[in-house]
């Protein structure tokens, strides 16, 4: 586990790289799309948490929102809008409908609520370990989920960013937001997307110094951090700012953060 090329950002504490034992686990092909979540509304009556701020972050080229529903733009980071009505039913703003896009993945959804779903659906969030583990496909100590190279004969095995950012995406994958789930090739264990196209949040707290001394048997994450973790990169990603689509690439966010390339996928309880 861990970044065996030097390339992760000092603050995310990708080294070292260290040996982790876990127990075997069942985890989901694809992250939870919209159908899916949509059956969890239907079936509770759940309200996201972008759904009672009352709005969530839209990347700017792809807002369908008036400029009265443009509430104001992230500090230093002005190509994320706060949308008023955004949220996983509107992806885009409130001229979107999630039932445009039933097999993409569900996005505007908090830490808080994937373990909503979780507790709906009889199942849990991956811990940061099952995550990597199951991004490598059995691949040992590979760059990305597939190999080492980004595009191995000219082909696109993700979904992140072509083009200058944030200005311009020529879109080269065939995506200029969030994919379809199943779009590319699978892995070594026949998942999809476990790089690009939405981040997924996952069970742990993030520190960036976990690494120096987590367990090695089955490792739980700390018992505080900043955020909690999130894995894998979105269709935003792009080397010049966020080369973080690497296997052992990790960030994270507050628990009740919400975005338009945030989604997560669950792992079975026993």
């Amino acid at each position: 586990m861990g970044d065996a090329f030097g390339e992760g950002y000092l603050a995310d504490g990708e080294i070292p790289v260290h040996e982790v034992h876990l127990e075997s686990f069942r985890i989901d092909a694809t992250t939870v799309t919209n159908e899916m979540y949509a059956a969890f509304v239907h079936s509770t009556g759940y309200r996201t948490e972008a759904e009672k701020y009352g709005s969530s972050a839209v990347f700017h080229l792809l807002s369908t929102a008036s400029g009265s529903d443009v509430i104001g733009v992230a500090a230093g980071a002005p190509w994320w809008l706060n949308v008023r009505g955004a949220s996983w039913k509107r992806p885009t703003g409130p001229n979107s409908n999630w039932k445009d896009i039933p097999n993409h993945p569900v996005v505007h959804v908090s830490h808080r609520d994937a373990l909503e779903y979780c507790t709906w659906a009889g199942r849990r969030l991956p811990t940061e370990a099952e995550w990597e583990y199951a991004a490598r496909g059995g691949l040992e100590g590979m760059r990305y989920a597939w190999g080492n190279e980004l595009t191995p004969n000219g082909e696109h095995r993700c979904n992140i960013w072509q083009g200058v950012f944030p200005a311009s995406n020529s879109s080269d994958d065939g995506h200029i937001g969030t994919a379809p789930v199943a779009s590319f090739q699978s892995n070594g264990y026949g998942l999809y997307e476990m790089a690009g196209n939405v981040w997924e949040w996952c069970a742990d707290w993030f520190l960036p110094k976990y690494y120096r001394n987590s367990p090695k048997e089955n490792p739980q994450g700390p018992t505080i951090g900043s955020g909690r973790v999130m894995r894998g990169g979105s269709y935003l990603c792009h080397d010049s700012y966020c080369n973080r689509y690497r296997v052992a690439a990790r960030t994270f966010n507050t628990p009740e953060s919400s975005s338009g390339n945030v989604g997560f996928r669950t792992v079975a309880l026993s």
